[in-house]
C-alpha cells in the first residue's frame, strides 16, 4: 500500500468493495446477516476503520464457509448477532468510540478542575 492510498482511504474502499462482492455471492439470509454484522461492528471501529478490516474479513469468511457447508445463519451465528459481534470484536478491553470520547472528556474535565484548585 502506498502513502497516497493510505491517506485517501482508497485501500479501504477497494477492500470494502471486495467484501461486498464476496457477500453478494452468499444466499439472501446470509447477506442480511452480513448487513447486521457490519452495523453492529461499526461502534468498535477507530476513526479510519482499519482496525475492523481483519475482523470483517474473518466474519465474512465464516459466513462463506457455513453457507458452503449448507448450514443456516442461525446455526452459524446463533440468535444474538449483536452478541456475536461483541465477541469477535473482543468486547473485553475493546472500547467503542463512545467509551474513548467519554474517557477523553473525563480527562479534560479532571485537568481543568486540577488547574482551578491550585
Amino acid at each position: 500500500m502506498n502513502f497516497w492510498d493510505k491517506i485517501t482511504g482508497n485501500d479501504l474502499t477497494r477492500e470494502c468493495a471486495a467484501f461486498e462482492a464476496r457477500a453478494k455471492a452468499l444466499p439472501v439470509e446470509y447477506q442480511a446477516a452480513w448487513g447486521e454484522i457490519k452495523a453492529h461492528l461499526f461502534v468498535y471501529g477507530d476513526f479510519t476503520g482499519r482496525n475492523m478490516m481483519p475482523i470483517l474479513d474473518g466474519a465474512l469468511g465464516l459466513l462463506e464457509e457455513t453457507a458452503a457447508d449448507g448450514q443456516s445463519v442461525h446455526e452459524a451465528l446463533g440468535d444474538d448477532i449483536k452478541g456475536f459481534c461483541a465477541a469477535i470484536a473482543g468486547e473485553e478491553g475493546t472500547k467503542s468510540y463512545r467509551d474513548r470520547w467519554r474517557e477523553q472528556l473525563n480527562r479534560n474535565v479532571a485537568r481543568k478542575l486540577d488547574r482551578r484548585g491550585e
